[in-house]
């Protein structure tokens, strides 16, 4: 006498799975090896300058004729002259975009995949996940071309249908999408939109 036949438990929706990681997945940090770069060169630029010249005072030697110029235009002006005003304004937009570039992650381009250990992170490029996303849906019938753009919360999909009919086409597109971004294994499941028309007549 056989056993009898013990129930399959049903499948996990698609929250519980995005539920079961290894940890938060945050975006990726950019080096931002430029404008640390820039920074550092600009700061030993003038801190060379200015050491050189009171080094050169020390020793006896007159100062440098832009910093004595710097002084005596300094000494005569008036906190609201505009030369003035225009550079605290420079310094103070170069102030805040150096503290926007230290407060956020930057790398736009990748998307983290979620994390199923806690010691190990992946992203994936937006341009792949839309070349990717692309393929497969040009794989429908009836799609004569497909426009993916991949952001960090948003899928546009653009298609164009030359036979089928309209609606038929975007619930294809729609399931197919809805799949391959599940399959992609982003840790945040982006907003899907989809757009089907016809080609312009010519």
């Amino acid at each position: 006498m056989s056993d009898p036949e013990v129930p399959e438990p049903p499948d996990e929706p698609p929250e519980a799975e995005e539920r079961q990681d290894g940890g938060r997945a945050g975006r990726f940090w950019s080096a931002r090896r430029l404008p640390a770069m820039l920074v550092a060169l600009a700061v030993l630029a003038v801190a060379g300058l200015f050491l050189y010249d009171v080094a050169a005072v020390r020793a006896g030697r007159p100062a440098m004729g832009w910093r004595r110029r710097l002084a005596r235009e300094l000494a005569h002006r008036h906190l609201d002259n505009g030369w003035i005003v225009t550079g605290a304004v420079v310094a103070l937009l170069a102030g805040i975009w150096l503290i926007v570039l230290a407060v956020t992650p930057g790398r736009r381009a990748v998307l983290p995949m979620r994390r199923e250990t806690p010691d190990l992170r992946a992203g994936l490029d937006r341009r792949a996940a839309a070349l990717v996303l692309r393929d497969r849906v040009m794989e429908i019938s009836g799609v004569q071309s497909v426009r993916v753009d991949v952001g960090r919360l948003a899928i546009r999909a653009r298609a164009q249908a030359h036979f089928r009919d309209l609606d038929e086409v975007r619930t294809d597109v729609d399931g197919v999408l809805a799949d391959g971004v599940r399959e992609l294994g982003l840790a945040r499941r982006p907003v899907l939109s989809v757009r089907v028309h016809r080609p312009a007549r010519r």
